[in-house]
């Protein structure tokens, strides 16, 4: 799978570390903490993914990826996405 880095262009997904979902947002209390934690949706089709490029410019993406065909639809600099 190769995964188009803001700086690097295509690149091996060895090079990065997978964080998970992109959409998540982490509660204020503890109410609904457990839930953050511990349950995930297992959604089919396309989601965001937060992605680590460790083996190159170690910035955080967030990927746009097809989870039934692994397809990749695009991807930009974490701190761009949470504008």
């Amino acid at each position: 799978m190769r995964i188009p880095c803001p700086y690097c262009g295509d690149r091996d997904s060895q090079e990065f570390v997978y964080r998970g979902d992109a959409s998540l947002q982490r509660p204020d209390g503890e109410d609904g903490f457990f839930d953050y934690v511990y349950l995930r949706d297992n959604p089919a089709g396309p989601i965001a993914e937060h992605w680590y490029h460790a083996q190159g410019c170690r910035s955080w993406i967030v990927v746009t990826r097809d989870t039934r065909t692994h397809a990749i639809h695009g991807a930009v600099l974490a701190a761009e996405a949470a504008r």
